[in-house]
């Protein structure tokens, strides 16, 4: 039997196969953050997957930065959240919801009461947001003190209670993508000098503080962290010293006993090899663009415990059926992933009406 389809133990849950919906974000939510009815069509449309990681979901009103992103931190935002937890579970899967801080990518225009931007330091990332009004150069973020440092962990800490409350089986923190935890690591977003910059333990100082904080609130194997080492989007550059910082950082994380590791595979293959060394609990490994004949070769090699797919997933409600089948797959579209309706959202055909697709 192909190992892409044997169940598999992650945190406290047994998943009916090593397949993982990436969370993508895909801005449909309302303008306060509450996810709206179509995603509860779109999730339950995908629960195929051994584990579907839900879109970027902003755990205060700092963490928002793009338009129409969802919440997890008010009733109206549990409340919409629990319609879908409700049907990703009535179609036998799991989803963990990701907990977004988007740091300096933030426009204020996107955000409901015009909020500036919070980062380490007050460092501009030096590219543009899509705005309602178009295209506009991200401004520069207001530096966060300590203390306000320390309560942005208690609002992660808050914000996952919230997503348990609103019947998630666990939560995935957002470190990777050159958002607020991945700034705090990179000497390009983050020229701190008290205990979160500098060294390299300063500067993994903050994630190991959000993903200890979220494991003591709502246990260590309903909580994840996912990761994009080497990553230099958007400003960020972690410096020479990157490799060895995911190093210290994974082995901290270790200590925790988290569900599961999300790397997003970029290259580094010796990296990737060392992390699955120092990491003693699930992994799941993304390699952007992946091909289709390459789907499972982690799994196989034993890099990986999962395997998460994007647009593949995004475009394929039934995507583990059509793999299952070495069926053809509906290609993504890119000019509907963000905002809109159901076009490109959930009228994705299902294998049994798409004949003409192309893989």
């Amino acid at each position: 039997m192909n190992p892409l389809f044997t169940p598999v133990h992650v945190g406290r849950y047994s998943l009916s196969n090593r397949l993982v919906m990436a969370p993508m974000t895909r801005s449909r939510a309302a303008f306060d953050g509450t996810p709206g009815g179509l995603a509860v069509e779109y999730y339950a449309q995908r629960a195929s997957v051994g584990l579907i990681v839900a879109e970027g979901t902003q755990p205060s009103d700092d963490g928002q930065g793009y338009l129409m992103t969802p919440g997890i931190y008010t009733p109206a935002h549990i409340a919409g959240w629990q319609k879908i937890t409700s049907a990703v579970h009535d179609e036998g899967g799991k989803i963990f919801i990701q907990l977004m801080h988007v740091g300096r990518m933030n426009h204020p225009d996107n955000t409901p009461h015009h909020r500036q931007g919070v980062a380490p330091s007050a460092i501009a990332p030096g590219t543009g947001m899509f705005t309602m009004t178009g295209m506009k150069d991200i401004p520069t973020p207001r530096a966060l003190t300590t203390e306000e440092v320390r309560q942005t962990v208690a609002d992660f800490r808050k914000a996952a209670r919230a997503a348990i409350d609103a019947g998630a089986d666990g939560i995935e923190i957002h470190g990777a993508n050159a958002y607020l935890v991945q700034q705090f690591f990179a000497p390009s977003a983050n020229t701190r000098s008290d205990e979160y910059g500098g060294s390299i333990e300063n500067r993994a100082r903050f994630a190991i503080e959000v993903a200890s904080a979220i494991a003591e609130e709502i246990g260590a194997d309903r909580t994840a962290i996912r990761l994009s080492p080497g990553a230099t989007i958007w400003g960020i550059d972690e410096g020479v010293e990157g490799p060895d910082l995911y190093r210290y950082l994974v082995a901290e994380l270790d200590k925790l006993g988290l569900a599961y590791l999300h790397i997003m595979h970029l290259g580094n293959e010796a990296l990737a090899v060392d992390i699955r060394k120092l990491w003693h609990q699930s992994l799941i490994i993304n390699r952007p663009g992946r091909p289709r004949d390459q789907i499972g070769i982690d799994v196989a090699s034993g890099l990986a415990d999962l395997e998460a797919n994007g647009q593949l997933v995004l475009a394929n409600p039934d995507f583990v059926e059509r793999l299952k089948a070495n069926a053809a797959m509906n290609a993504a579209d890119p000019k509907t992933y963000y905002g809109g309706g159901a076009e490109g959202y959930t009228d994705y055909p299902a294998l049994d009406t798409s004949a003409s697709a192309s893989l």
